[in-house]
């Protein structure tokens, strides 16, 4: 095997690797929170089922992953350096969001975190598609249910002040 298609396949698997470990470290603050506090939440009616988040969140991770390694691939100039450090933010506005409305309980931090989050995720989207048109189209799905989360979060905060 040619060094350069090693070099791409492990990009590939740390890229991956870093989007899932953001999403298990999520699950730390999420998961003791589910059957507990979050059951006793006043939630609308269009809550989608417990069930739905961790497979939804396991595929929006993967193909951040992917999204992530077709920048990282086209080389290090200033624009993916830019590009991957608003990817970092978003990320870690990503795990920040499970610590804020699941580990501190609070639905207003949460709704705080997740708004800087969205802008993050919309700049990272664009920077990605100046670099590689699939890599910014990956992350619609992302987008799209992040700006769902955001409602929902929105929804439930004004729910149970």
């Amino acid at each position: 095997m040619r060094k350069g298609i090693v070099i791409e396949i492990i990009k590939l698997i740390v890229s991956i690797f870093v989007c899932q470990c953001a999403g298990f470290i999520g699950s730390i603050f999420t998961t003791p929170s589910i059957p507990t506090w979050y059951a006793t939440l006043t939630k609308p009616s269009f809550t989608p089922p417990n069930s739905i988040f961790a497979p939804v969140w396991t595929i929006l991770f993967l193909l951040m992953g992917i999204s992530a390694f077709l920048v990282w691939r086209r080389s290090l100039d200033k624009h993916v350096k830019i590009a991957l450090s608003i990817f970092m933010f978003q990320l870690i506005f990503n795990i920040l969001w499970s610590v804020a409305f699941f580990g501190l309980r609070s639905p207003l931090a949460g709704l705080v975190i997740i708004s800087i989050l969205w802008i993050a995720i919309l700049l990272t989207i664009l920077n990605f598609y100046k670099i590689s048109k699939v890599a910014g189209l990956l992350l619609i799905p992302y987008i799209l249910w992040v700006s769902f989360a955001s409602v929902l979060n929105f929804t439930i905060w004004r729910l149970n002040i």
